[in-house]
């Protein structure tokens, strides 16, 4: 069965209970959606966009936080509605002039685009956003801050008759978080979905995660002990400068915090030599740190590169005092005279060809968090009979390493989708939004502290049919501390999920017996309450129209 609609081409979308259920909701009021990876919240998008279109008309925005997802999302939307591909325009710095998208904005009926574009582009006064009936915030976690989606917003919030749509798969463990974005975007109703609900669990398909505990090489746990004599030391230069008071053993959070804050001072005028004696130790311990987690979680390879890297461009104060200590030197040796790469490799290698074995047509992706790693693992994976990797990685170029155009990602996931390449090797870029729809196994060549990333990266696969999961950890590193601290985020973003569809359904709203899970609140004012731990009744926001007079109809598409 399939969504009947006069501005969705027949047999394009599939009709899903929970998707109608959604969809229903973010045509009365501004909506966020949260749900799972791989459960269509572009085709709730598409659904929307169509009626928007079909009852009000005006211009639907549709943003999305990187320039291959702007593309793939244009494409999307003009496979599945009836409306000419012409007026679906694509904004994006590299492939449009400013000129070329004022003119663009007056003649498009859709419009998909990075959101800095669009900031930047209302500033100027290129384009306004008064006949815009609907903008679609894709990856809507991002709406805090000085991400562009909050300044887009808030321009938009002047058309009074404008809905917004954020869509999301990972919107954080804190309901401050969820809160903030639902602010932010000027949201008015929350629609959450966990794979339990009765209206999506019979569309959920099996994930297995399996974890890999892999021991680490005689190298790395040596190098990690020759490092850990220069770390230690450049924390105690931060603490005897007033830093890390109080943390026993600094993370990597913590001596990132430490940077800003003597950033911070620096910037605001304050010039004395511990402070610029803490700046030093700060960008040494960063870089220790750095190398003793390639030692510990990425291998000789990545460690030799890095440190390479670090001696070709040295142009600072730590720079030359972190390549000149005999520790580092002695680093460089071992890794130098290592006979052998992480085990993590090997274990790539047979997780990828055991998939094979099984499912000759399989698709796969691999993450890992270094670009360095990458390499490696496509110049690996080609070694293995079948396989026919590709190097998935960002825009930028950073040395030697040339970024894929964004011309160059699109059409390396259309040759994925094509079975030309067959296996995915992706940095973070290949993350958030990847319209892979059929991906049999993913592997995580480390685990990633971020609940939301991780969230990401799983659903790659479970899509169009059952998926696997491989996530491989390295015993007694940081690799064991960034899988468990994952996992307890990820429980709490779900139990925090669940804690704020109760409390908003209690306060205002009941679910419908579909599993419908529909929940509206003023988040400005509930935000508010929830930092000072106070409860008061707040009244529900009436429903808005986006209809503006003299808007196109139906019949000008």
């Amino acid at each position: 069965m399939f969504v009947d609609h006069p501005l969705i081409r027949r047999g394009a979308i599939e009709e899903r209970e929970y998707q109608r259920n959604i969809a229903d909701a973010a045509l009365k009021r501004s909506t966020l959606v949260v749900l799972p990876t791989g459960m269509g919240k572009t085709v709730i998008a598409a659904r929307v966009i169509a009626e928007v279109l079909r009852s009000h008309g005006g211009t639907v925005l549709f943003l999305a936080p990187t320039k291959p997802l702007v593309e793939q999302h244009a494409a999307f939307l003009r496979d599945v509605l009836v409306v000419d591909a012409a007026r679906v325009a694509v904004f994006t710095g590299e492939v449009t002039s400013p000129e070329e998208r004022e003119l663009l904005w007056r003649e498009s009926k859709i419009v998909a685009s990075t959101p800095q574009v669009i900031r930047n582009d209302v500033k100027q006064g290129r384009i306004d956003l008064e006949g815009v009936s609907l903008v679609v915030f894709d990856e809507a976690h991002r709406a805090v801050g000085n991400y562009a989606y909050v300044d887009v917003a808030a321009a938009y919030k002047e058309n009074p008759a404008g809905l917004a749509l954020g869509m999301t798969a990972s919107p954080g463990s804190e309901a401050a978080t969820i809160l903030e974005v639902c602010g932010n975007l000027g949201i008015e109703g929350v629609e959450i979905r966990t794979e339990f609900d009765p209206d999506v669990v019979n569309y959920v398909h099996d994930i297995d995660v399996e974890r890999v505990v892999v021991e680490p090489t005689g190298a790395a746990l040596e190098i990690r002990e020759v490092l850990t004599k220069v770390l230690d030391e450049q924390v105690e230069r931060l603490r005897s400068c007033g830093l890390l008071q109080g943390v026993p053993r600094p993370t990597t959070k913590d001596l990132l915090r430490a940077g800003q804050e003597v950033r911070g001072r620096l910037d605001s005028g304050e010039r004395n030599g511990a402070l610029y004696t803490a700046a030093t130790a700060q960008a040494i311990a960063m870089k220790v740190n750095h190398a003793i987690e390639l030692a510990e979680t990425q291998g000789m390879e990545s460690l030799r590169s890095y440190l390479d890297r670090t001696e070709a461009e040295a142009n600072s104060r730590a720079d030359r005092q972190f390549l000149n200590r005999p520790e580092v030197a002695k680093a460089r040796a071992l890794a130098a005279g290592a006979t052998s790469e992480h085990p993590k490799v090997n274990k790539v290698l047979w997780e990828v060809r055991r998939q094979f074995t099984t499912k000759p047509d399989s698709r796969v992706i691999l993450f890992t968090h270094y670009r360095d790693t990458s390499e490696l693992m496509v110049r690996e994976l080609a070694a293995l009979p079948g396989i026919k990797p590709a190097r998935f990685v960002g825009q930028a170029t950073r040395g030697e390493d040339v970024g894929l155009k964004q011309k160059e990602q699109v059409e390396m996931i259309e040759r994925f989708k094509a079975g030309e390449h067959n296996v995915l090797v992706c940095t973070a870029v290949g993350e958030e939004g990847l319209d892979i729809p059929a991906t049999d196994l993913v592997v995580f060549y480390e685990p990633i502290p971020s609940e939301i990333r991780t969230i990401q990266r799983r659903g790659r696969t479970g899509r169009g049919r059952a998926g696997r999961v491989v996530m491989l950890v390295t015993r007694d590193t940081r690799d064991e501390a960034y899988f468990y601290s994952s996992r307890k985020k990820e429980r709490r973003m779900h139990v925090e999920l669940d804690r704020l569809r109760r409390e908003l359904r209690q306060k205002i709203f009941v679910g419908l017996p579909a599993g419908e899970a529909f929940a509206e609140a003023r988040p400005g004012e509930r935000l508010e309450r929830l930092r000072e731990a106070e409860r008061s009744k707040g009244d529900p926001v009436p429903p808005k129209s986006p209809r503006k007079s003299g808007q196109p109809k139906i019949s000008d598409y």
